[in-house]
């Protein structure tokens, strides 16, 4: 059946985990005719587990499903969509997908009724498919259980449910199951209150390439069907030896015998009887995100016969480096990782989500959202070593970029290895800017990574002392733990939050006397120390089983505070070049300097206040191109108060800067206190939030900057000592972690330059992430300017 338009709705739109039924937004009388202009909206109740009055809202508007996200969802708006499904009103409202994740569209967001419209037309929103939620947002109603007397629309309530939208891959193999990721078994859809089988009649290639993608696999690789084969006859054969009369015969056999029986161990299904089919005759062209979108039949009425010439379908994926298992597939992986990718994802919380970025030029740059897809994405996904595209995200959901904006309208058949087969155009400035940034959420393997850790004594879900499960054997209870505080920071936090899918870190505690809520005492892991990335705190160093913590008290375990969004903070490079110059400064100007460090260290043996220091100065105009504003790590309780220059600090080092020689040796350092981080200026649609006068809150507002002039104290380099030659300029902001961002690797800013002994030519400054890594050796390398003609 599946998705044939020749199908009647009744028959087409049932969805699996219970009843579904989907109206028209049309009221109990038949809409006028000067209504039929504009096409009813279509309305159904989905998910599982689920009463026939209840369930996910989804909704048909420009041809297609889609959901509705549950921010700032009320009672009122259930009431109006329940009336719209035929029933006299709403119970109830449920949110954060309770009944489960929706696929495709997420039409509407912010919805606001009063309660009394007719339409959820008629409610206040922010557009068809204007949202910034994710499938997990996904909005649920209740009805009440009785019908508006007289409701006229297609509302059929089915007995027979034809939607597919849970599956799973259950291995067959004891020792498989054991491991994960399952990277092959049989395919299981939710049905009622198990799961079913899909009958292998027909099935190929391009159906296990579907599933593999919503498993999270990039490709499908060819299964042993004889092995399988054999499993099924030998469970036959267990299922009629086991029948009354013959099980004295089966035990009276030679060991021998018994021997060529496949044991539990190896056992593919218990007996014929527990087999229960659903789906049969499923065809996939292979570019589908989802077994949905596939067609198919159901198995209808009594299913004893069904599948009686095949099997149930069994699928063997291909899993992508990250989540690579086995040497075989470790060695792929190093190989691939000696080539640079073309592509790549940046600014998500988790694995396989992120802004795109790809590489042309030696230059990093975005994709423009222009006709941005689940077909492209699709293709993103799997060239990253991912299963299919969850999501295609379009209005810089994952943040800004920066730089140049390659690619725009690109149009993916699906089938491609890579995004640059799929036909684009190229970009000028006027057709995008980086508020159009494409992004991705792809479907990943299940881990398990999140059952090994868990939050306690925090006022939410997203906050608390971090507890981990260590030395859990198969069928035995996990042992919990704490996780010593001692050099608990942003990174380990930022590992921490994701292993619990909880976003990103907005803080790593060291001290957690305050959520002192649990019996669990006992410290178990110690000297963790992560690079940021990595997908569980298991992954990061650590001292194992010798544990090495000074302080064991539980109010010395490790806490985090996550967040779903985050800052992402980088430097405008031109602005750096085109201020930088040597300024030689009296002495007897830099005392209030010399007091908070500003000056190289044989700053202290001068004859103050007579001479000078030679100082290399430059504007720095800050960015803030993530999804949350950046704060000061500390409030202003704790904020230092510096006589000399009459400000307060609330960082005390918020940016590096360094003299590197070509080989990376520092020759000369400085730094930055945050004396006031406020909105210099911002973006047309955005307003300031944050200024410094009297004492006010310091931060920087998503879309805005805060620019440090470059004649101001500390805003520069002490170049005194540094002999002439060439080096490389390097600005680093947040260099010790200490705010939290969804982006370290862009922190960093570097640049070219020539010293002569009198004169200092800055040029090629760039963004630490920005270039090509063939690019990044040669700046590295660079003999330097033979004269100050630079091209």
């Amino acid at each position: 059946m599946g998705r044939c338009g020749t199908r009647t709705w009744q028959e087409l739109l049932v969805l699996l985990g219970g009843l579904w039924m989907w109206g028209s937004g049309a009221q109990p009388t038949p809409p006028s005719p000067t209504r039929s202009a504009v096409p009813p909206l279509k309305f159904r109740l989905a998910g599982y587990p689920r009463k026939h009055n209840e369930g996910r809202i989804e909704v048909f508007y420009n041809e297609e499903w889609g959901t509705i996200c549950d921010d700032d969802f009320t009672l009122a708006n259930a009431q109006v969509l329940c009336r719209q499904l035929g029933f006299v009103g709403a119970t109830g409202w449920a949110h954060s997908a309770k009944y489960g994740k929706g696929v495709g569209r997420i039409w509407l967001d912010n919805v606001n009724c009063a309660g009394n419209e007719k339409s959820i037309r008629d409610c206040k929103h922010r557009g068809w498919g204007n949202s910034d939620c994710s499938h997990e947002e996904d909005a649920g109603v209740i009805c009440k259980d009785e019908r508006i007397p007289g409701f006229k629309d297609s509302n059929v309530i089915e007995t027979e449910q034809s939607h597919v939208e849970e599956v799973r891959l259950r291995a067959v193999v004891s020792g498989s199951r054991r491991r994960l990721p399952v990277t092959e078994g049989i395919v299981e859809v939710r049905y009622k209150d198990g799961w079913a089988q899909i009958c292998d009649e027909g099935w190929d290639s391009k159906n296990s390439r579907v599933i593999c993608g919503m498993m999270g696999f990039p490709a499908e690789k060819k299964v042993n069907r004889n092995f399988y084969k054999r499993l099924k006859r030998a469970a036959r054969m267990r299922g009629r030896s086991t029948r009354p009369g013959r099980r004295l015969a089966s035990k009276s056999q030679p060991k021998q015998k018994r021997r060529e029986d496949v044991g539990p161990r190896k056992r593919l299904f218990a007996e014929r009887q527990q087999l229960n089919y659903r789906l049969h005759s499923v065809s996939c062209t292979g570019t589908e995100v989802h077994i949905s979108m596939c067609t198919f039949q159901f198995y209808r009425g009594n299913s004893s016969a069904a599948c009686s010439s095949g099997m149930p379908a069994v699928v063997s994926c291909l899993p992508g480096p990250l989540f690579a298992t086995g040497g075989a597939q470790k060695k792929k992986q190093r190989q691939q990782q000696q080539s640079q990718p073309r592509i790549r994802l940046k600014g998500g919380a988790k694995a396989g989500e992120g802004r795109v970025e790809v590489l042309k030029n030696n230059e990093w740059g975005t994709i423009c959202d222009d006709r941005w897809n689940l077909l492209s994405a699709s293709v993103v996904c799997r060239e990253l070593g991912f299963g299919s595209a969850k999501e295609a995200l379009t209005g810089a959901r994952m943040g800004q970029g920066t730089g140049p904006i390659h690619l725009n309208e690109v149009q993916c058949l699906g089938t491609e290895k890579s995004l640059w087969s799929c036909p684009f155009k190229n970009i000028t400035q006027e057709d995008c800017k980086h508020t159009e940034d494409a992004a991705v959420r792809c479907n990943i393997p299940y881990m398990g990574y999140e059952n090994l850790i868990r939050l306690s004594g925090g006022r939410s879900r997203f906050e608390g002392r971090v507890e981990v499960a260590v030395g859990a054997a198969e069928g035995d209870e996990p042992r919990w733990g704490l996780v010593c505080g001692e050099g608990w920071g942003t990174l380990e936090a930022m590992v921490a939050c994701r292993q619990l899918g909880l976003g990103f870190a907005n803080h790593g505690l060291q001290e957690t006397w305050y959520w002192d809520a649990s019996n669990v005492t006992e410290m178990v892991l110690s000297g963790v120390k992560c690079a940021g990335h990595e997908l569980s705190l298991s992954h990061c160093q650590h001292h194992g089983s010798s544990l090495n913590c000074r302080n064991t008290g539980t109010r010395f375990a490790a806490g985090v505070i996550c967040s779903e969004t985050a800052s992402d903070l980088l430097l405008h490079a031109p602005l750096v070049q085109e201020t930088a110059y040597i300024e030689d400064r009296p002495l007897h100007m830099l005392y209030c300097a010399a007091e908070e460090n500003c000056l190289s260290s044989s700053a202290r043996h001068a004859n103050w206040p007579y001479g000078h220091r030679r100082l290399l100065r430059f504007s720095s105009q800050i960015h803030n191109n993530g999804r949350a504003d950046f704060r000061p790590k500390a409030g202003r309780h704790s904020w230092v108060w510096h006589e000399c220059h009459r400000h307060y600090h609330s960082m005390d080092i918020f940016t590096h800067y360094d003299i590197l020689t070509p080989n990376g040796t520092k020759v000369a350092e400085g730094h930055k206190a945050s004396f006031c981080l406020e909105d210099t200026e911002c973006e047309a649609d955005v307003a300031k939030r944050y200024e410094c006068a009297n004492f006010g809150e310091q931060g920087i507002t998503v879309g805005c900057w805060d620019l440090y002039r470059h004649d101001i104290d500390c805003q520069w380099i002490d170049i005194t000592d540094v002999k002439p030659g060439n080096y490389i300029l390097q600005v680093v902001i947040n260099p010790n972690f200490e705010v939290a961002e969804s982006d370290f690797t862009n922190n960093a800013m570097k640049c070219n330059c020539k010293y002569d002994g009198h004169r200092i030519w800055v040029h090629s400054c760039h963004i630490g992430d920005a270039l090509s890594e063939e690019a990044s050796k040669r700046f590295e390398q660079y003999p330097g300017q033979l004269n100050n003609q630079i091209s």
